[in-house]
């Protein structure tokens, strides 16, 4: 087994990773050192790294990882799904450990587990093992979800699996049945655009991209969108051009709070709104409780995911990875070494991910 590694360590916002070389220590029968092959660059990443986000300092970021298991105690023989694991399969896991007798987890929401261990948010402390996703290995925990990834996803396909495509899973499985409804997505950034196909696959009978960048919505149609609505438009025009369409579901991925209370006035009777983007700091969104309650509205949130929602996401990439274009979201790859240029490029904006390839 390799007895050293490399990590690139976050220290405060806006500065040059810093390289370290990290010894691997013994780990016991419940934990698994995995070999990082593949990492993308997440938005909340870079929330961290421009200082919108805090984390605890020093820190290894990135969550959204596969790796190739290179030792495994004794006590880890199966993912969560019940293959076989073995020496050299290529996995990914969920971005938290936890404690599956817990009182959160008892109550179904185990990402909120009291002692959470975070992937890439955790303190970075060299006797406690690698724990993120720019660096050379990370040590998987006990209490978290590994799953075994099919051989045919790529690399760019199968590393967003356990961030975005996950916490999309959670949303459309919070959403409820979609099947012949009209489902609208606040937001064509890559939560968006997964909204889209997981809504499209759901049976949603019109799938709504809503977003002020005309190209972000035109590409959404490769992702099932089929309507499209400028963001830059008011309520009163944007429930104009719906007056043949009731909205029954949307789904927010921009946390922004008028985007927020535009999809709460343009719900129909019985409508749901589910909220997942709103993470960082943003004003207070106003709420009318009269047009909640005369419209019989519901708004779920819903931050991180389960273990089931990750086991979701895999087989949704892995039934659709020919359908719908993911490789074509990591714009651009670096190496490990690059780290602080690829955090450049990715503020940019010119793309959905920038990979990091070992």
């Amino acid at each position: 087994m390799t007895s050293k590694a490399t990590a690139m360590i976050f220290t405060s916002e806006g500065k040059p990773f810093e390289k370290q070389e990290v010894i691997l220590n013994d780990i016991n029968s419940n934990e698994v050192i995995v070999r990082i092959v593949y990492t993308t660059i997440c938005t909340s990443d870079l929330h961290t790294f421009t200082g919108r986000r805090s984390t605890p300092c020093p820190c290894v970021l990135g969550h959204e990882i596969i790796g190739e298991i290179i030792s495994k105690g004794q006590n880890i023989n199966k993912d969560y799904n019940g293959h076989l694991l073995k020496i050299g399969d290529l996995v990914t896991w969920c971005v938290y450990a936890f404690d599956a007798n817990g009182k959160m987890a008892k109550k179904g929401i185990p990402q909120k587990s009291e002692d959470l261990y975070k992937y890439g948010h955790h303190k970075f402390i060299p006797e406690d093992g690698l724990n993120g996703g720019f660096a050379t290995h990370c040590v998987l925990k006990k209490g978290t979800a590994i799953f075994k990834l099919p051989d045919f996803l790529s690399h760019k396909q199968s590393a967003p699996i356990n961030c975005t495509h996950a916490t999309m899973a959670g949303a459309i499985r919070i959403a409820g049945y979609l099947e012949n409804k009209n489902v609208m997505i606040t937001g064509t950034g890559m939560l968006g655009l997964s909204a889209c196909a997981m809504a499209k696959e759901s049976g949603a009978k019109n799938v709504f991209a809503l977003d002020i960048n005309p190209e972000r919505l035109a590409y959404a149609k490769k992702f099932g969108a089929n309507k499209f609505i400028d963001a830059k438009l008011s309520t009163s025009e944007i429930k104009s051009l719906l007056s043949k369409n009731e909205i029954d579901v949307i789904i927010d991925t921009t946390g922004i709070p008028s985007v927020m209370e535009t999809g709460l006035e343009i719900l129909t009777i019985g409508g749901t709104a589910v909220w997942i983007g709103a993470v960082f700091s943003q004003p207070a969104t106003q709420v009318n409780a009269e047009m909640i309650i005369r419209n019989l509205l519901t708004i779920k949130g819903l931050h991180n995911y389960t273990p089931n929602d990750l086991g979701y996401a895999v087989d949704f990439v892995s039934k659709n990875h020919s359908k719908y274009p993911f490789e074509e979201l990591v714009g651009e790859e670096f190496p490990l070494e690059d780290l602080t240029e690829a955090f450049e490029i990715a503020k940019s904006g010119k793309h959905y991910r920038v990979g990091i390839k070992q």
